[in-house]
């Protein structure tokens, strides 16, 4: 385990609708409204804390969104601050402390922190990052059949004998994903720190298919050069 973990979790404007296309897909990435993070030594002492909501008026917030984290355009507005500013302030963090970055279904926040990193044209020191995702070091205890995962909040739930309050709030979510690491590592419940790399989506994609068209006219090429070798 790195010496210092970072706790993330995003807000944002609605859900990808396709997971495997590039961040640079035009509106199939959805913009991150709030960044919580908190770093942690793997001791447990908590470092810092830092709470951005992001002002940019460039994306529209699903209605499903705004039902469920509340985050209205004026809000951000009036309480946000630029996303380059933000991303700035979080990659400090991450470059200063070389974390491990943990989070609840740390793959969604990973992809729209990224895709933000993209349309800032910014590098994005994630990339370099071990990620840990407790939920999925946590499957083991889902008992639901009709479930393959815990959600944070039965998660909390079930660790602390006691509901989360006021989830959906990236602070909140972000801050009871640092008691759930904890407390799982306390009561030997995580058995390995090391988990599969999250993939960035490429940022770029030849147009037209043009990369097959590419991948075909090279095997034809390899397959002339070996026939004229041995013709």
């Amino acid at each position: 385990m790195n010496e210092y973990l970072l706790f993330i979790d995003t807000e944002a404007s609605g859900l990808p609708k396709k997971w495997y296309l590039p961040y640079t897909a035009p509106g199939n990435w959805p913009y991150a409204v709030q960044v919580s993070w908190l770093i942690y030594s793997k001791s447990g002492e908590k470092i810092s804390e830092q709470n951005y909501y992001i002002s940019n008026n460039d994306f529209e917030i699903c209605s499903t969104a705004l039902r469920i984290h509340g985050l209205t355009k004026d809000f951000l507005k009036q309480n946000g601050i630029p996303r380059k500013q933000l991303l700035s302030i979080l990659s400090k963090d991450l470059l200063e402390f070389q974390p491990m970055i943990v989070g609840h279904f740390a793959e969604l926040d990973y992809h729209i922190i990224g895709a933000d990193y993209c349309r800032e044209g910014m590098d994005n020191p994630m990339e370099k990052l071990p990620v840990f995702c407790i939920m999925i070091a946590s499957r083991h205890l889902q008992q639901n059949p009709q479930s393959k995962f815990l959600r944070l909040g039965e998660l909390y739930a079930l660790l602390f004998k006691q509901p989360l309050l006021n989830q959906h709030n990236a602070m909140i979510d972000a801050a009871a994903t640092a008691a759930c690491f904890f407390e799982l590592v306390k009561i030997n419940e995580i058995s390995s720190f090391i988990q599969p790399p999250i993939v960035f989506q490429e940022k770029e994609k030849l147009p037209g298919g043009l990369g097959w068209i590419i991948a075909f006219l090279l095997v034809i090429l390899i397959a002339l050069l070996i026939t004229c070798y041995y013709g």
